[in-house]
């Protein structure tokens, strides 16, 4: 089984870090706020969540597998809230109504 793991961990490592470069990407690339938002919050979960499933498998306990969820669950609230409410600061900015 371990000879396994680092076949499955290795590309869901990479894949993670390519949506990190892809989000960072985004990030300088789009113009609007709102679409840069867009981009680090969907892509830079995603690029977490395929990282912290890589590192599962080698936790040593049950404990350390539920605190590397128990983290990523906590980025993503984190970063949804973060988004929302830069999202209604740069709306009322540009005098955009808020739906």
């Amino acid at each position: 089984m371990t000879d396994f793991l680092p076949w499955l961990q290795v590309p869901l490592l990479v894949a993670g870090c390519l949506f990190f470069a892809i989000g960072t990407l985004g990030l300088f690339r789009l113009s609007d706020t709102r679409d840069r938002l867009h981009a680090l919050t969907k892509v830079d979960n995603l690029g977490l969540g395929l990282i912290a499933l890589a590192l599962l498998p080698s936790a040593p306990t049950l404990g350390d597998g539920a605190k590397i969820v128990l983290v990523w669950l906590v980025v993503l609230m984190a970063s949804a809230t973060s988004a929302h409410l830069i999202a209604r600061a740069a709306g009322r900015d540009t005098g955009q109504e808020e739906p």
